[in-house]
């Protein structure tokens, strides 16, 4: 249930867009110590940061701005062929206190109302499975929500979002000095930026560890292994439902 206006942020652009602008779900942690704490830093003018929706612990939806206006959320961003991803996308923030404060589990009742808010969004704006990401998606460099505790895995039994089959990662890459090539040029494919395509640089491992907390949760160390590279492998082949 969207209890809708009830913490209205003031922190949004008055420029109008349609429906068909609006082309990605953006789903991020709040990072706060407490939901009071998130709601108020999201309706404080001066923070200059603000979402969509806030879902709590309790599963309540709050719709901070409305869905037509830009909410200040995605900051520098790529995907694709895309920029700043804020003109173009819908962001939600789930309540859960985050790597600097004691990382939570998401709450059951938390991921079926958001499950139910994208369903819903999905279809009225008409989003593709691979446009519904995390914010360490699209800004790999500087941030790392929603981390390695979040569902996307459920979230795909649900047609939202990205993901792979375990029975199609039986390729072996025995070409080791390739994996690292391979694996950015999969990267590309599938939509990240934020490296170069020919040249690695130490700031590379931020993309990695992004790859590994939304598709290996298990072990996000920045290491491109074979499970790794395999995943990256199947997500760039086109096979899955996008």
């Amino acid at each position: 249930m969207i209890k809708k206006n009830l913490y209205l942020s003031p922190n949004y652009s008055n420029k109008k867009r349609t429906n068909k602008n609006i082309k990605f779900i953006i789903i991020h942690y709040t990072g706060m110590q407490s939901e009071i704490e998130s709601i108020k830093r999201l309706k404080d003018k001066n923070s200059k940061v603000s979402c969509h929706y806030l879902i709590n612990r309790k599963g309540e939806v709050f719709n901070m701005v409305p869905d037509k206006k830009i909410a200040w959320h995605a900051g520098k961003s790529k995907w694709k062929k895309f920029k700043n991803l804020n003109g173009s996308s819908i962001g939600i923030e789930l309540v859960n206190k985050g790597h600097n404060f004691g990382y939570q589990n998401f709450t059951n009742i938390q991921i079926k109302s958001l499950i139910s808010l994208c369903k819903k969004l999905k279809k009225k704006y008409k989003i593709i499975n691979s446009n519904i990401l995390g914010h360490s998606d699209i800004a790999p460099h500087r941030k790392i929500d929603p981390g390695e505790k979040f569902p996307w895995k459920k979230l795909s039994k649900f047609d939202l979002g990205t993901w792979y089959s375990e029975k199609n990662l039986k390729i072996d890459f025995r070409d080791k000095n390739k994996n690292k090539f391979n694996f950015f040029k999969n990267l590309y494919k599938i939509g990240y930026r934020y490296f170069h395509l020919h040249k690695r640089a130490k700031k590379d491992k931020l993309v990695v560890k992004a790859f590994q907390q939304r598709y290996r949760p298990s072990k996000v160390n920045g290491e491109i292994d074979q499970k790794t590279l395999k995943i990256s492998h199947f997500l760039a082949s086109g096979k899955i439902n996008c």
